[in-house]
């Protein structure tokens, strides 16, 4: 599974303007609604409530927001560059400034377990990440995701 699987370029917002992890995560689900037609509301409380197992910080300004939705069909993505950092109650208490959000269809182990692992793994890369904090470029930032996936799955 590559990231072109579930995230396309449309789905990039590269200078996002919110001031809160609330904001942020009420941004990505009207995003993903329009994306795939179900109701905002009801992919933000999905969200929340991931939120509320704990945090999807990751450290280093990194965080990866997901959930599972009912009657989804396929895994799909999107990806915001914040502007200013924001608090995301991360595991290293340092503000986010990069968010891959994910949902999955509700019974799809393999598939959302799949993604959530090529996105940290992604993201986890260096030279990827500091890239994306240098461009405010909606195809550039796309491109170092969907190609920086794909060049280390043939590694």
């Amino acid at each position: 599974m590559e990231v072109s699987d579930f995230l396309a370029q449309d789905d990039v917002v590269p200078c996002a303007k919110v001031t809160s992890k609330r904001q942020l995560l009420q941004m990505l689900a009207d995003k993903a609604g329009e994306k795939c037609g179900f109701d905002a509301q009801q992919i933000f409380e999905v969200l929340m409530a991931r939120e509320q197992l704990g945090s999807t910080g990751l450290g280093n300004g990194i965080a990866i927001p997901h959930g599972k939705l009912k009657g989804l069909d396929k895994v799909i993505a999107m990806f915001a560059r914040i502007d200013s950092p924001i608090e995301f109650d991360s595991v290293d208490d340092q503000p986010v400034d990069l968010a891959f959000m994910l949902l999955a269809p509700a019974g799809s182990g393999a598939d959302h377990l799949k993604a959530l692992s090529r996105v940290a793994r992604l993201m986890r890369t260096e030279t990827v990440v500091e890239a994306i904090r240098h461009t405010k470029n909606q195809a550039e930032i796309y491109d170092l995701l969907s190609h920086a996936v794909e060049g280390s799955a043939a590694a």
